[in-house]
């Protein structure tokens, strides 16, 4: 019997001091085991324990996880949905050789893997360059504050006729 895998989101719905609770024992005593009905101990492979911890960690402050099976292999529709872009802008990125790709027959084959990487390159070169935006702005003091400047607020209220 086999199941078909789907998108699956799960909301916080535990106290956030419980899940806080869980992560600090996650990494105080190591990669946990499944206990199974039997009795049986099952160890986690290394990546699902990490898999477990980031959830653990975004139920705990109040964030809902989102659970999707990836193929390994995409098209470039699913990399386009992946990046939350469209598919002609994968392909640019694709033939501009920023993510690798395989040509098998007429398709475009991207590796999970190189999609990550490049989603990983971009969102670091994104924040170097808003870091560099801030060095800019504070060197040509466009976040110094005039000498008179005040932080009084004033509201301007209409005039009442009380006559």
């Amino acid at each position: 019997m086999s199941a078909t895998l789907s998108e699956r989101t799960v909301l916080p719905d535990e106290p956030a001091e419980r899940m806080v609770d869980l992560l600090v024992a996650l990494k105080t005593h190591g990669r946990p085991a499944l206990v199974a009905a039997d009795g049986t101990h099952i160890e986690l492979p290394e990546e699902l324990y990490e898999v477990l911890k980031d959830v653990v960690a975004a139920l705990s402050q109040g964030l809902a996880i989102t659970v999707a099976p990836q193929h390994t292999v995409l098209t470039t529709s699913q990399a386009a949905d992946l990046l939350g872009v469209s598919r002609p802008t994968v392909v640019r990125l694709l033939e501009a050789g920023e993510i690798p790709f395989d040509k098998p027959g007429r398709h475009r084959r991207i590796r999970l893997r190189d999609l990550l990487a490049y989603q990983e390159r971009a969102r670091r070169a994104r924040a170097a360059g808003l870091d560099e935006m801030v060095r800019a702005s504070e060197d040509a003091g466009l976040y110094d504050l005039p000498a008179d400047a005040s932080f009084e607020r004033t509201v301007d209220r209409p005039e009442v006729d009380e006559g």
